[in-house]
């Protein structure tokens, strides 16, 4: 599903170069369930960046579900993004004023599908998520656990292949926090969703089938 072949990321600071990623290689099988775990700047979150078409490597090759990253234009990688991949991020990033139905839709308004037909999507991968009965209701009426799964909800909306999660559980209490990893890992098992979690906790990285530790760019453990 995801081949990384020999990857690197450098940032230029000022006068100095930032090497994120340092000569990488990985092969990620479909459904596997992955925590790339580290401290921070070990380079697991440009990672998670590169294979989700967010950014692109300095050098190397990047290969996901056939399509080879590196060599894709902007248009290409937005339509990977779309089609391919869905992302959960710590900070939730729903609109304010909008119901957890229509922020669930957001992704598929370019999509070409008709709002009534994107309102149903929605209303289901909220069901999935186990809002339902939150549809309507905006993100000041929800709690940290719900916005969560609010956000989930979105990342499943255009059926993606691979799910990606940076920190999901970063601004949860460990209660909230345990029942997202149940819902991530529940969705790995049943839909057979290939997921990748970045985390620097140990006790939810756990939970994965394969830890990929890093530090400084590079891979120090890969251990399933």
């Amino acid at each position: 599903m995801i081949k990384l072949e020999n990857i690197t990321k450098e940032y230029r600071m000022g006068e100095d170069i930032v090497h994120a990623v340092s000569g990488i290689s990985l092969e990620i099988e479909e459904g596997e369930f992955v925590a790339l775990v580290g401290p921070s700047g070990s380079g697991k979150s440009t990672m998670m960046h590169i294979i989700g078409g967010l950014d692109t490597p300095t050098s190397g090759r990047v290969v996901v579900d056939g399509q080879d990253l590196s060599r894709a234009n902007d248009k290409e990688l937005s339509r990977y993004r779309n089609e391919k991949i869905g992302f959960v991020f710590q900070a939730f990033n729903l609109h304010p004023t909008y119901t957890a139905t229509e922020n669930v839709a957001l992704p598929l308004i370019f999509s070409g599908i008709s709002q009534s037909k994107r309102m149903k999507m929605a209303a289901e991968a909220l069901e999935t998520v186990g809002l339902a009965e939150r549809a309507s209701h905006r993100p000041n009426q929800l709690s940290g656990g719900e916005k969560q799964r609010v956000s989930i909800a979105r990342a499943l909306v255009t059926q993606p292949k691979i799910l990606l999660a940076d920190e999901p559980t970063g601004n949860l209490d460990s209660k909230n926090g345990k029942h997202v990893m149940e819902l991530l890992s529940q969705l790995n098992k049943e839909k057979g969703i290939t997921l990748i979690i970045v985390t620097h906790d140990m006790e939810i990285a756990a939970v994965a089938g394969r830890i990929i530790k890093m530090r400084d760019g590079q891979i120090v453990e890969d251990e399933r």
